[in-house]
């Protein structure tokens, strides 16, 4: 089973690109399985179901968030009615479900979204919430892969660890930046700290440079436009034995308008 995980899609640019290109690029790599994080895709912040719909019809399997997830009203129509998932550890009473069992070419294939607690809002501890979640659903699915939204590295660094060996995939979002530690944690689980964003790479993290830059020089607030030019496709290619659900290699891919 071959996995494509894409990075933060960033706003109208990042969704209007992965509606030209993404059909194509899983075709040329032969994926079966596409999930992409969407958290910012409505003007770079929370859900719609207009622009979420976008990404559906560009031909992604399921959609993960994080700390934005709710910042929009429509976002709960969304979370509840779509393959969307909100964090696990938002805790039972927020809406939406925190992962999702989809199934392909006749092979189950679990997607969890946890939120990270260092530098990040108030949360349930994410290791408590999917340990408790693995011990639920280990018998009905080999394929699990993790998308794990948060600002520290070390706290990603410690997850891949704790989840050695029991999913198959460890993927890191939120900072767009991508990281070079991508690997293999004792032969079985993909891990990667961070898979880097859709979005334009004119920018600071998808935004107007100018906008971000006199905000820091200033200290005043200051709009944070969407930026629209050199827009990239960012995130990792993951294979998996469906057999065993361990995984046999991670790749980082990048993508850029022609």
């Amino acid at each position: 089973m071959k996995l494509l995980f894409i990075g933060d899609v960033v706003g109208r640019p990042a969704r209007e690109y992965l509606k030209s290109f993404l059909p194509r690029l899983r075709c040329d790599l032969g994926v079966d399985f596409v999930v992409a994080n969407g958290e910012n895709v409505a003007g770079g912040s929370s859900f719609t179901e207009e622009t979420t719909k976008v990404l559906f019809n560009a031909e992604v399997d399921v959609v993960t968030s994080g700390d934005h997830v709710f910042k929009k009203k429509e976002s709960k129509f969304v979370v509840e009615s779509m393959d969307v998932i909100r964090p696990l550890n938002y805790g039972d009473d927020a809406p939406g479900k925190g992962y999702i069992i989809k199934t392909v070419a006749g092979q189950k294939i679990a997607v969890i979204n946890l939120l990270g607690r260092v530098f990040m809002p108030p949360m349930d501890c994410p290791f408590k919430a999917v340990d408790s979640l693995l011990k639920k659903i280990k018998d009905q699915v080999k394929i699990i892969f993790v998308d794990f939204h948060a600002e520290a590295t070390s706290e990603k660094v410690a997850m891949g660890y704790f989840l050695s060996g029991r999913v198959s995939a460890v993927c890191g979002t939120h900072t767009h930046i991508p990281t070079a530690d991508e690997r293999i944690i004792d032969g079985a689980t993909a891990y990667i700290t961070d898979v880097g964003m859709t979005g334009s790479f004119d920018s600071v993290l998808g935004r107007e440079k100018a906008a971000v830059i006199e905000r820091f020089f200033t200290n005043m607030p200051v709009r944070f436009n969407l930026a629209h030019d050199d827009v990239r496709i960012q995130g990792v290619v993951i294979d998996v034995d469906s057999q065993t659900g361990k995984a046999l290699s991670i790749k980082r891919v990048e993508y850029c308008q022609a």
